[in-house]
């Protein structure tokens, strides 16, 4: 396991995925810190390398760069 900067908590909540020039993707923030968050997505086609998470229930607009990324889900880093 990596150490991580501040301590994650699972979560199932829903978000989007929005940037310009691009429709939203829901997806599904799995894992939230301080610095980042583990999204579960349907599919990464079109996902930029940075764009804004959308939490509507937390009312959160968090600008993120993916940090890595596997078939169906994104690791991002808070900007």
């Amino acid at each position: 396991a990596k150490t991580r900067i501040t301590p994650r908590h699972r979560v199932a909540k829903a978000a989007r995925i929005e940037f310009l020039g691009g429709r939203p993707v829901n997806c599904v923030v799995r894992d939230l810190s301080l610095t980042g968050a583990k999204i579960q997505v349907p599919t990464q086609v079109g996902v930029p390398k940075c764009f804004v998470l959308v939490i509507p229930d937390d009312e959160l607009r968090l600008p993120c760069r993916i940090a890595w990324r596997k078939e169906y889900e994104i690791g991002v880093a808070f900007e």
